[in-house]
């Protein structure tokens, strides 16, 4: 058969293992070749070629790569607890700067502790143990898990278009990690082992550079938040997608949705509370990540603010871009409008001033078009029991609003956090989440395609990345609005359409990937959400939907 690798083509016998055809290439790599793509889907580098295609070897540099390494890196950990600590139950909890966040759920977290696991961690590295991918029927599954009595991995026996299962195996350690795995844990050359709060971080380093650790940077508002949303559906008894799904076969899942909307109202009452109970406050500030819903959020936040005597004035950060002319640009020469200098905040913060003082000001309306601000007879007026609410990407960034004193202004940084977890050392990250949300709404409502959004998301990640979460901690109150249910939900929209993606384009791995996550999902009927959802926002149906 033939292989095309790097534009030059490869004759070689069938079923020969990628790292076998590739191996001096791997070995005298600068950057650790961790995996690969074959006919553009993720593979390991003991795949087997099964036929002529293109091989393209990922490097830990890469996105796919590194998320291998951090596969094989929490797996590794997972082995030395286990050598260690027999029966400790791990769970590996969410994502912090550059880290996991994992508790030990029957054991106090201790430095001896840690030190005793880094330590076998150091010696599983060293000694290069290979890591086994092995495949059982379901049947021979079904009586492996009554004789072991785990879940690792059980997950796989309920999804009907799996017709094995599959785990991983480096000498008597055993588990379930969904996604490809390095193939020897001696891959694994940067890592950092650090007890925190009542758990531990696993840190690892960026793919930009993948030989050493960034030093760690706090997130405690962030941190506070996730583990509120943890701690309400552990009380629920939801929070791995195992027990989802036991739920929604069960049919009881309507009592979860309602009590999982219900939390979200309260948090929504709790920060209008906190915005009613400070006169000082007139400007709230919103800003969140894309596809967080933050539009349905603002006009739920207005009817709270309602209910205590509050009216509201919206004011568009969109309707304050400078002209064209005056416009930044990226580095390679194109408009940058995300950039915080493509907005007039002279302007904007005179304008701000005004209606602080009482006075009426004319409103701008921006024509993108012709690139430029009109004034078309509108004006606004704030009355002493109205506030302004503003929403953009970089409403946490006091660059935006420099002469509104800090008492004044309230910020609100908003994004789907998800707590949700496959199992308990595969978590659903919350990029995923956001990005599962785009493919819907992108569809939905501006008519465009999986493609054309996974070909835009690197874009939209580095914007967010520079813009947003550089800024989250500035904020007065964080609001998570994940839903425990939503993937169930958004399954079958986004299936269909991720299914139209072929192997010809290099967006195939990540349709691939998201699709096969979002296969382990029982599906809800959408009808079940409720029509002031935050997840209205992107499938449809929503009471606000006029407005937004």
């Amino acid at each position: 058969m033939q292989i095309i690798y790097k534009d030059k083509v490869l004759n070689t016998e069938k079923n020969i293992k990628v790292y076998d055809l590739f191996k001096n290439e791997i070995e005298k790599s600068n950057n650790e070749i961790i995996a690969c793509k074959f006919n553009n889907e993720v593979k390991g580098l003991n795949f087997k070629i099964p036929s002529s295609g293109t091989i393209e070897l990922i490097d830990i540099t890469d996105k796919d790569g590194m998320r291998v390494y951090q596969r094989g890196l929490i797996y590794v950990v997972a082995k030395a607890f286990q050598d260690i600590y027999p029966n400790a139950l791990l769970t590996i909890n969410y994502q912090l700067y550059h880290s996991m966040l994992c508790e030990v759920d029957n054991l106090k977290v201790t430095n001896d502790m840690i030190d005793k696991v880094n330590k076998r961690v150091k010696e599983i590295i060293k000694n290069n143990l290979p890591i086994e991918r092995k495949i059982m029927s379901k049947s021979d599954a079904k009586n492996f898990y009554e004789k072991e009595n785990t879940l690792k991995g059980r997950l796989q026996l309920d999804i009907k278009e799996k017709k094995e299962v599959t785990l991983y195996y480096c000498e008597n350690y055993y588990n379930y990690f969904y996604g490809v795995m390095p193939i020897s844990t001696g891959c694994i050359k940067k890592y950092e082992l650090l007890k925190y709060h009542d758990g531990f971080l696993i840190r690892y380093p960026s793919r930009k550079n993948p030989y050493k650790l960034k030093d760690f940077i706090e997130c405690p508002k962030l941190l506070e938040t996730l583990d509120e949303y943890e701690d309400v559906h552990k009380t629920l008894n939801v929070n791995t997608l195992y027990k989802l799904n036991q739920i929604i076969k069960s049919g009881k899942i309507r009592d979860y949705i309602l009590l999982d909307e219900a939390l979200h109202e309260k948090k929504i009452a709790k920060i209008a509370d906190t915005i009613s109970n400070n006169k000082k406050k007139k400007v709230v500030l919103i800003a969140g990540p894309s596809s967080s819903g933050k539009t349905t959020f603002a006009k739920r936040l207005e009817l709270e603010l309602r209910l205590n005597g509050l009216k509201t004035k919206t004011i568009s950060v969109d309707n304050y871009f400078v002209e064209r002319k005056d416009t930044p640009r990226d580095k390679n020469g194109e408009y940058d409008f995300e950039s915080i200098e493509a907005i007039d905040t002279k302007l904007l913060n005179d304008d701000l001033l005004k209606l602080l003082k009482g006075e009426e000001i004319k409103m701008p309306t921006f024509n993108f078009h012709e690139g430029t601000k009109e004034y078309k007879g509108n004006t606004m007026k704030l009355e002493e029991d109205e506030i302004l609410i503003m929403e953009g990407i970089h409403c946490l960034n006091d660059k935006l609003t420099f002469l509104i004193p800090k008492e004044q202004k309230f910020k609100i940084y908003i994004s789907a956090l998800t707590v949700l977890n496959i199992d308990y050392y595969n978590r659903i990250s919350t990029t995923d989440t956001r990005l599962i949300r785009r493919i819907v709404r992108d569809n939905q409502f501006r008519g465009y395609n999986a493609l054309h959004t996974l070909e835009m998301w690197p874009s939209v990640n580095r914007g967010e990345t520079k813009n947003i979460f550089a800024y989250q901690e500035e904020a007065d109150i964080m609001f998570n609005s994940s839903l425990i249910y939503e993937l169930s939900v958004l399954k079958d929209y986004a299936m269909p359409l991720l299914e139209e993606i072929g192997p010809e384009v290099s967006e195939f791995s990540e349709a691939k990937r998201i699709h096969s996550m979002l296969s382990y999902f029982k599906s809800i009927p959408s009808d079940l959400v409720p029509m002031n959802s935050l997840l209205r926002e992107f499938i449809g149906g929503s009471v606000f939907e006029e407005e937004i």
